[in-house]
């Protein structure tokens, strides 16, 4: 039976799950220091979320010669607090949970859509302060307007069905898609990521950060930007990351919401997490953040509890996992 160290939290019924299997749970948060120092070598497995950042150096010291780690669960769908050469080279597989946060993080996607552009922040604070700012905060609406996906996988065709139901026209770049998925969901494929923002008045950001996507979102793109919907109403340029820190260069759109070019950004994940005071972004009016909640719902921290467990299950029962991220292991 295996050792399973849990940094993150899990659901309690996922951990009894694992438990009535006969595996031994530890639920801690290990700092970096004790992580360095090879406090995760005497575990069969570790599952993290997005705060615990399993670098070479942490693998190296829990796996291989130095310890007896053999599966990283990441409970979520990005593995970039990963380093998965480090995973492979040291034989340690890592499986994550693709399907369990979608719904959640369409909902958050499209929550800070309409929250952008009809002022809801702002007509909260202004009531707080005993402002009724009623002719102020005019807003626009989303139907008539083009919609840009970047990325067009699961959660990004989630956000596109809400989208067209709302009556807004998809366009996407997904280099890695066919044609004909897009196509399927109504959505229109474009062959550079330049022309979604050309054509697009709404962008909304769905691929994973890589050296190819870091900073994909940068001034020149937002520049491209017309702020004239499909409909002809002058709606102002919309930004909305739920996706990855990184990919958005929060700079680069700060100057472009002091300049006017973007009417709104709403961020859900940041370069530097957890993000603090001190980023101007957060200061300026028309910027909606939150701390990186895409998939903190009951619901989807529920399924990604009980997927996960399954995943450590399988793996340790010698069944090979639905789900590897790092394939080259097997």
């Amino acid at each position: 039976m295996a050792r399973i160290a849990v940094t993150d939290g899990m659901a309690a019924a996922a951990i009894a799950m694992l438990e009535r299997e006969g595996h031994e749970v530890v639920l801690e948060h290990h700092q970096t220091d004790a992580l360095l120092g090879g406090v995760l070598a005497s575990f069969d497995a570790v599952v993290v979320r997005s705060a615990t950042k399993l670098t070479a150096a942490v693998i190296a010291a829990s796996a291989g010669e130095s310890g007896g780690l053999k599966l990283i669960g990441r409970a979520g769908v990005g593995a970039d607090n990963i380093d998965l050469s480090a995973a492979t080279e040291n034989g340690v597989l890592v499986c994550n949970t693709p399907g369990s946060s979608t719904q959640s993080v369409v909902e958050l996607t499209i929550g800070h859509l309409l929250a952008s552009v009809r002022h809801i922040g702002p007509g909260t604070q202004g009531l707080r302060q005993g402002e009724w700012r009623k002719s102020e905060l005019r807003g626009t609406e989303l139907s008539g307007k083009r919609l840009g996906l970047i990325g067009f996988g699961r959660i990004a065709q989630g956000v596109g069905r809400v989208a067209s139901a709302l009556g807004m026209e998809l366009n996407a770049y997904d280099p890695y898609l066919k044609a004909n998925v897009a196509r399927d969901h109504g959505c229109q494929l474009h062959s550079s990521v330049d022309e979604v923002f050309r054509r697009c008045t709404h962008i909304t950001v769905h691929c994973n950060l890589s050296d190819e996507t870091h900073h994909l979102v940068n001034a020149k793109r937002i520049g491209l930007m017309t702020g004239r919907g499909a409909d002809g109403i002058e709606c102002g340029n919309h930004l909305v990351n739920c996706a990855r820190g990184g990919i958005v260069d929060e700079q680069a759109v700060l100057d472009a919401l002091e300049s006017g070019q973007l009417a709104s950004v709403s961020l859900d994940v940041f370069e530097n997490e957890p993000t603090t005071a001190d980023n101007r972004l957060l200061q300026h009016h028309a910027f909606q953040g939150t701390p990186h909640i895409g998939a903190a719902t009951l619901e989807a921290q529920t399924r990604i509890g009980f997927e996960m467990a399954e995943l450590l299950i399988d793996f340790f029962s010698g069944k090979t996992p639905k789900s590897v991220v790092n394939r080259d292991v097997l």
